[in-house]
């Protein structure tokens, strides 16, 4: 196994999710990547016309620095995650969409052989309501997963 990918998010558990990736990428001598994904940017600041009668959205002027803003403060946060490594090999990527569809869009594409992810703590009623992330990678990943749980 030669690709590492470590998904992580602004989390505070991703400090050991990237941690503990990057020692499994170090004892496999891989090449390691740290992915970060932001929602749907596209949605933010849409401007929507008048519709079932409700015109709520009309007054409302597009926010386009809004997604500028988001992907520069991505960019930060992956700096320091790199530079919080010590490794100038990492590479980083930013990605914009679903997390869960872009994530195991990107393995593939990348090429990675092992996804690395945190398992927030969630409730049982938000799993139930709105699952988990890493439970849909987990459904549909071809690449084998190595999830790093995270007890509050």
């Amino acid at each position: 196994m030669k690709k590492v990918l470590i998904a992580i998010d602004y989390h505070p558990i991703s400090e050991k999710v990237a941690e503990a990736g990057y020692e499994l990428a170090k004892n496999l001598n891989a090449e390691v990547c740290l992915l970060h994904v932001l929602n749907d940017v596209g949605f933010y600041g849409t401007q929507y016309p008048t519709f079932m009668g409700y015109d709520g959205y009309s007054g409302m002027a597009p926010d386009l620095d809004l997604a500028l803003e988001m992907r520069n403060i991505a960019e930060e946060f992956m700096g320091k995650a790199k530079a919080h490594l010590n490794d100038e090999r990492v590479s980083t990527y930013i990605a914009e969409g679903d997390t869960a569809k872009t994530i195991l869009n990107y393995a593939e594409e990348w090429g990675a052989e092992v996804l690395v992810m945190g398992t927030h703590s969630h409730s049982t009623f938000e799993k139930l309501l709105l699952g988990t992330v890493a439970g849909k990678i987990l459904e549909k990943t071809k690449t084998p997963l190595y999830l790093i749980p995270i007890k509050k």
